[in-house]
C-alpha cells in the first residue's frame, strides 16, 4: 500500500485527513497524492441565467483553479517537511467521486475526512466516495492528523466485505504490534445455493505472519456498529478495519447498519473497504 491519495477540503493550508495521510505515507514509505477537486461551474448555473452571470461564474472558476494550482509547490515542500519522500498536488473540476475513481486509478489508498460542515465530509457522502471510488477507504474523523498503527481491530463477521477490508489492509497490518479480531458471529445470508470453500481468518492472517487475538462481540446487526466501537475503545485501537455495506446502501441508510453508524461517530480512522 505504496500510493496514498488524500481528498484537500482547501488549498491555503491543509485539513487533518491530509495531514493524516502525510503521516501514513512517511511511516510506510509510501507516495502521496493531495486533490482538490472543485465543481464544474456549469453545475452551479441557475436555470436561464444572464450571460453576465455566466462570465462571472466562469471567472470565478477560472480564478480558484489558478489559486488552487498555485498550491502545488507549497503542498509538496509540506509533504517533505512531514517526511513524505515523494508527493504530488493535483486539481481537477468535476464531481468528486468521478475525480477520485479516475485518480484512484493509480493509487491504493483513499484517505478522506468526515466533516459534516465541509464538502463531502457528511456520512452519507463519505459512503458514496466509500463506495463509488473503489477503493480502500480511511476515514478519518475531524482534523485528525496522528496515523499510528500500533494497534488495530478488524471487524469480522465472516461476509465477504469483511474479508476484502482484512485482506487489502494486509500492508498495514504488517506495522502493528497488536491485532485483535473483533468476531461478531458469521451473519448468514439471506439466500444460500450450494456451498463455498471454508475460510480461516486466523489462519490466514498468521500465513502474513499477523497473530491477532480474537474477541467476541456477539450481537445483532442493529447494534453491530455501536458494538464495534466499544470494542475498538476498549483495545485502544489507533485504526479499525470493516467491510462496508454487507446489505445494499439503501437498506442501510434507511434501516441502520454498521456503516452508517461508523461513517456518523467513528472517533479513530476507520479503514473500509465495500
Amino acid at each position: 500500500m505504496r500510493d496514498i491519495l488524500a481528498l484537500a477540503t482547501r488549498f491555503s493550508s491543509w485539513n487533518g485527513s491530509v495531514a493524516y495521510a502525510a503521516d501514513l505515507a512517511a511511516r510506510v514509505d509510501g507516495t502521496l497524492t493531495g486533490a482538490y477537486v472543485y465543481p464544474s461551474p456549469l453545475y452551479m448555473m441557475p436555470p436561464y441565467a444572464s450571460p453576465q452571470l455566466l462570465e462571472i461564474v466562469l471567472e470565478n472558476a477560472r480564478e480558484i483553479e489558478r489559486n488552487a494550482h498555485a498550491s502545488d509547490a507549497s503542498f509538496v515542500a509540506w509533504a517533505k517537511a512531514n517526511g513524505v519522500r515523494r508527493a504530488a498536488w493535483q486539481v481537477a473540476e468535476g464531481h468528486v467521486p468521478e475525480v477520485l475513481a479516475h485518480i484512484g486509478n493509480w493509487h491504493d489508498l483513499l484517505v478522506i475526512e468526515r466533516n459534516p460542515e465541509a464538502p463531502w465530509g457528511a456520512p452519507a457522502d463519505l459512503g458514496a466516495l466509500v463506495l463509488r471510488t473503489h477503493l480502500p477507504c480511511i476515514v478519518t474523523p475531524h482534523e485528525w492528523c496522528d496515523a499510528r498503527l500500533d494497534r488495530i481491530a478488524l471487524a469480522w463477521n465472516g461476509s465477504a466485505e469483511s474479508l476484502r477490508a482484512i485482506h487489502a489492509a494486509l500492508p498495514l497490518l504488517c506495522h502493528a504490534s497488536h491485532v485483535v479480531l473483533l468476531d461478531g458471529g458469521r451473519r448468514d445470508p439471506d439466500i444460500e445455493i450450494g456451498w463455498s470453500p471454508r475460510f480461516d481468518v486466523e489462519v490466514h492472517l498468521r500465513n502474513h505472519a499477523i497473530n491477532a487475538k480474537r474477541v467476541s462481540i456477539g450481537t445483532d446487526d442493529e447494534h453491530a456498529g455501536e458494538a464495534l466501537l466499544e470494542a475498538a475503545t476498549r483495545e485502544s485501537a489507533d485504526l479499525l478495519v470493516m467491510g462496508a455495506y454487507g446489505r445494499t446502501r439503501i437498506s442501510e441508510w434507511a434501516f441502520g447498519g454498521a456503516t452508517r453508524k461508523i461513517l456518523s461517530g467513528a472517533e479513530i480512522p476507520v479503514f473500509m473497504r465495500h
